[in-house]
């Protein structure tokens, strides 16, 4: 594997560490700032809306650039926005600054992405991706852990500031590790990559990937009292606990990538199977400590051997001009995460018990697999149509494929 996909791995573990560590801050943040934990809880949710809009928008603003060029100017705007965070006087340009953070998110790992399998030959296309995402996965391990304790000590501020420093270090390693040469502007430009966002077997395979992964933030959102409440854990051990589900995501993402290589949508199909199952077994699981400590793992495992076919799977469906596709993907998961939170919350309120989100969340994977079926038999059709050919999404241009 090229060791540029280690640049790739840095600037995903710094976006990783960003997202989540916020989560672990509020309290610090609203007391320093004299605002409500709700209150506080709305800059998690600024971020995600700059995600949600920074993908495609960017994505499509920057469809004739070098990606080498674009993925040093996005993580140079995520600098930047975690500085501004850190500095940031007040709650309002708090807000701002955290929404600023989220804008370079979903372009860095979509344009990320269709760079990481171009630098790699066809059969490991799956695990190139993997390994980008081995950064997001490290960081519920490590960067996230470690950047709650320096801002407990150190002040909120200080967390922002060492991340802006992650940043600097993936640009260094972007601007060393990966090739001009191998990394060209792509020749479909803005018109190609919406032509190809127009396409059916593009959007199942976005709605693939809101079903399954809204299954894993419906559960997830709400494991914390599962752990306590069902499970009897006291709450100075869920830290722990949440890396194990770290750890296990970290197991899934590799496994997935190297099972992705041998059948992708095998990969895909196990592993929202998958999920479904582990799911639904959550209410007896949580029932003990070990097992339920089991349960956290699992989850992780289940949920991140999906992350790489997903992605492949969209690229694939847009082949000719994938970029913008790959970008709006990681939108996907963001509507995910707010959307499997909602319904794990739906089944909360209505009364079904403390570990009633991880059953909704299991009904989310069986959507995911109804939606990725339906995808199958489109595919189906059109190459039955076609004479046994697989069609891509039409794009009226040259294709955009990096150069080697």
């Amino acid at each position: 594997m090229p060791l540029a996909l280690l640049a790739l791995a840095v600037g995903a573990f710094g976006i990783g560490t960003t997202e989540f560590v916020m989560m672990g801050l509020l309290p610090d943040v609203a007391d320093d700032l004299h605002i409500s934990i709700p209150a506080a809880g709305h800059l998690v949710s600024a971020y995600a809306l700059g995600v949600v809009i920074g993908a495609p928008l960017l994505a499509a603003l920057t469809a004739r650039t070098a990606r080498r060029t674009v993925l040093i100017g996005l993580m140079a705007l995520f600098v930047v926005g975690n500085a501004l965070s850190a500095f940031a006087p007040g709650y309002d340009s708090l807000l701002a600054a955290r929404f600023l953070s989220g804008l370079p998110h979903g372009a860095f790992f979509g344009v990320g992405a269709v760079v990481a399998t171009n630098m790699v030959a066809p059969e490991r296309k799956a695990r190139s991706v993997s390994l980008m995402f081995l950064g997001l996965t490290v960081a519920n391990i490590a960067g996230v852990p470690v950047a709650t304790l320096m801002g407990q000590h150190l002040g909120w501020r200080a967390t922002f500031l060492g991340v802006s420093a992650i940043g600097l270090a993936a640009i260094a390693s972007l601007a060393l590790l990966i090739p001009r040469d191998r990394v060209a502007a792509p020749a479909t430009g803005l018109r190609g990559e919406l032509a190809a966002l127009r396409s059916l077997p593009v959007w199942l395979a976005l709605g693939t990937t809101v079903a399954g992964f809204g299954a894993l933030f419906s559960a997830y959102s709400y494991v914390t009292p599962m752990l306590t409440d069902s499970a009897g854990f006291a709450e100075s051990s869920v830290t722990v606990l949440l890396a194990l589900f770290g750890v296990g995501a970290t197991a899934g993402n590799l496994l997935g990538g190297r099972l992705a290589d041998q059948s992708m949508r095998g990969t895909l199909f196990g592993g929202l199977a998958s999920m479904v199952a582990v799911l639904l077994l959550f209410p007896v699981l949580m029932r003990a400590e070990w097992s339920a400590a089991l349960a956290v793992a699992l989850l992780g495992m289940a949920a991140f051997v999906t992350g790489s076919p997903l992605q492949l799977m969209v690229m694939e469906k847009a082949a000719a001009a994938p970029s913008l596709a790959s970008s709006a993907n990681q939108a996907a998961f963001n509507l995910a995460n707010a959307g499997g939170a909602w319904i794990g919350g739906l089944a909360l309120a209505a009364g079904f018990g403390v570990t009633s989100p991880a059953v909704a969340g299991a009904a989310l994977a069986v959507l995911g697999l109804g939606v990725a079926s339906a995808a199958h038999l489109v595919d189906r059709r059109r190459e039955a149509a076609s004479g046994g050919r697989v069609v891509a999404a039409h794009v009226p241009e040259q294709s955009g494929a990096l150069q080697h």
